[in-house]
């Protein structure tokens, strides 16, 4: 069974043990699941829900495996000839889950 779920306005493909990184967000101290629940589709064999624009009463449970950040974006800014040069650098914070759940 796999799902399609949307996380801060991005659409993720999962299934049962797939491990993907999703943005950071607030989290209690002894918070070690995430629900996902605007589940867009359900897939499963030859048949699947579509949701218009969610699918009622699915979700996606995910344990919480780490906390981390992505490598680092160089931004250049530059015009010739005016000696305008800009750099600066980003670094996106995410969260590392593994899928343990598919209902619906």
């Amino acid at each position: 069974m796999y799902a399609v779920i949307e996380d801060s306005g991005t659409q993720i493909k999962v299934a049962e043990g797939d491990e993907i990184l999703v943005d950071i967000r607030d989290l209690k101290e002894d918070q070690a699941t995430l629900t996902f629940d605007k589940v867009m589709l359900l897939g499963e064999g030859s048949g699947s829900k579509i949701g218009a624009p969610y699918v009622a009463g699915a979700t996606v449970e995910a344990d919480i495996l780490e906390q981390g950040r992505g490598d680092k974006v160089d931004v250049w800014k530059f015009r010739r000839r005016k000696t305008y040069i800009r750099h600066n650098g980003h670094r996106q914070s995410y969260l590392k889950v593994k899928v343990t759940g598919i209902k619906g």
